[in-house]
């Protein structure tokens, strides 16, 4: 029998994730018409775990995966999308950011029913911590999937930012490495061309 206050909470919940749809990335779509939101970004790099599920280390849950990669951007509907690349002092990692990440993902994850909210705020902590082999493949992918739109778009962010190879490298190249060691290989020698034929 449907519990219609778990239900409300549930459908509560959904209804905020909409949000999700308005925060703008830096990034645009491969095609450059527009700049990507985070709903999209979310489906896109869950598809990316779908798709690249070979990659992943041995006993990686793919499932897991595309759990923590549906959810891993929900607090952005409370902070923002936050640029890897911005050099403007909000920058990933940032005391001030975590802060406002956690008070996020108190209130979103907080929508559910208790018990939802344990478990989604378990895989958003765990998909934070990047220690767990499920978390580190998904991290991997979440900076995979930007740096394939930036190929895309001849540049697109990187551009923008004045991104250099060593700064993709330290920002992004050793997260990937880690999780998908195999995906970063077969993109250094595509980032080195473009890198040195700009």
């Amino acid at each position: 029998m449907t519990d219609p206050a778990r239900l409300a909470a549930q459908l509560a919940f959904l209804t905020e994730a909409d949000k999700l749809k308005s925060v703008l990335r830096a990034g645009t779509l491969a095609d450059r018409s527009r700049r990507e939101n985070s709903g999209e970004h979310s489906w896109h790099v869950a598809l990316f775990a779908m798709v690249l599920a070979d990659q992943a280390a041995d006993g990686v849950d793919i499932a897991r995966v595309i759990r923590m990669l549906l959810i891993h951007d929900l607090v952005e509907i409370d902070t923002g999308d936050t640029p890897i690349h911005a050099n403007d002092g909000q920058s990933h990692g940032s005391a001030g950011l975590l802060a406002q990440e956690r008070a996020a993902a108190d209130r979103l994850f907080g929508l559910l029913p208790s018990d939802q909210a344990a478990e989604f705020r378990a895989l958003w902590e765990e998909f934070e911590a990047a220690e767990t082999p499920d978390a580190v493949f998904a991290k991997s992918l979440d900076r995979v999937q930007p740096v394939m739109q930036n190929l895309a778009s001849d540049g697109g962010t990187w551009v923008e930012y004045a991104v250099t190879r060593d700064q993709l490298e330290t920002r992004v190249g050793h997260r990937v490495a880690r999780g998908a060691p195999g995906i970063w290989a077969h993109l250094a020698p595509l980032l080195d061309r473009w890198f040195t034929s700009r």
